[in-house]
């Protein structure tokens, strides 16, 4: 069953290829001589492939830049060529000629996507602050609020480096947080980037009273041990939560799972049977997956990654029919969710579909 699918995916993704290779040839086969076709066809197979290669080529820069802005072409590409093609079909109810309507069909794809580019990096690459206030009905600090700073989804790799870190930790200190949680996704599959670029360091400069909580993700992985990985990210100053229950100062209670796609992780009520209900408790969950669940077992907040809002448009129709949540705030009685677009990017430093953004929460507590 599953070599099936496989096969079927491939077929569909070599289909689309074909549909992109043939589109871009067609435009640019008048002013090319019959020569390059070869070259052409090289590259865009070498294009094509790129991003699995360098998940079978560890460690290969080139392969990873290579292949995550073919994603964006790719996906860039699907969303403008059919809107292109139509126009141009239309055309032939006029009197234009033929030959000017595909010099110009070409030139305007070119244009497009230029501008889609340039869009989606300064999305990317240009982070806002996105402000949230919450009451919850516990009794809390002595100062009656508690100012969180939320980011997740880093995803630090080979695009999202050491000045993207730098600018997170400078932005965040800027929101003079009580306490940081990191609810997923700090690395991007493979841990040699963080290790190279000593962002450890980076992250360590983070300043809050409480502290700093991370849980891990679904791209919280690389071949060694999950153990490793927790220690690397220790260094930094932080406390990852990997299937654990804090106390902090008394009064919070911070839960943080291991990633929905974890078979191994434990129930929910694994965690919540014991704990004090009159506290307040967040619960750090990477994919904003079973907000009932979470209500249910007196969770007071949730706060998730994974989504992106889709990242790249129209990919935030799929997310918002995935889950209940898949950005932004909801309330359902005294329980609030809350998930992030993320700080990073997964593959091509583009977003077209949301921001990167860091996220202030201003908790008061009427008890």
């Amino acid at each position: 069953m599953f070599i099936l699918i496989g096969l079927v995916s491939i077929a569909i993704y070599a289909s689309l290829v074909f549909y992109i290779g043939w589109s871009g040839w067609s435009w640019m086969k008048p002013v090319l001589s019959r020569r390059f076709r070869l070259l052409y066809i090289i590259t865009l197979i070498f294009l094509a492939t790129s991003f699995i290669l360098a998940r079978v080529v560890e460690g290969s820069v080139l392969l990873n830049i290579v292949g995550s802005y073919w994603l964006a072409l790719f996906s860039l590409l699907l969303l403008v060529l059919p809107i292109i093609h139509l126009l141009v079909w239309l055309t032939r109810l006029t009197s234009l000629p033929r030959h000017r309507v595909q010099k110009w069909a070409g030139s305007i794809t070119l244009a497009a996507l230029i501008l889609l580019i340039g869009y989606g990096t300064f999305n990317a690459y240009s982070p806002i602050v996105r402000s949230y206030d919450i009451a919850l009905p516990k009794q809390g600090p002595a100062s009656g609020a508690l100012n969180i700073v939320m980011v997740s989804d880093m995803h630090f790799g080979y695009l999202s480096g050491k000045k993207h870190a730098i600018r997170m930790v400078e932005e965040i200190n800027a929101l003079k947080p009580d306490i940081v949680l990191i609810p997923g996704d700090l690395i991007d599959d493979d841990i040699e980037p963080y290790k190279q670029k000593n962002l450890g360091s980076v992250l360590a400069q983070i300043k809050a009273p409480y502290g700093v909580y991370a849980s891990l993700g679904n791209h919280d992985r690389f071949k060694g041990e999950i153990g490793e990985l927790i220690a690397l990210l220790e260094e930094s100053n932080m406390k990852v939560l990997y299937d654990e229950v804090v106390t902090v100062d008394g009064w919070l209670t911070l839960i943080g799972r291991k990633d929905h796609s974890d078979k191994e992780r434990a129930e929910l009520s694994h965690f919540t049977t014991d704990i004090d209900q009159s506290k307040a408790i967040i619960l750090l969950e990477h994919q904003p997956y079973g907000l009932d669940t979470a209500k249910e077992q007196g969770i007071d907040l949730m706060l998730s990654g994974h989504t992106h809002r889709g990242q790249i448009a129209p990919a935030h129709l799929i997310t918002q029919l995935l889950f209940e949540n898949d950005w932004g705030h909801l309330q359902k009685e005294q329980f609030h969710s809350i998930v992030s677009s993320g700080y990073g990017f997964w593959g091509p430093p583009i977003r077209t579909g949301s921001r990167s953004e860091i996220v202030q929460i201003r908790v008061s507590f009427d008890k």
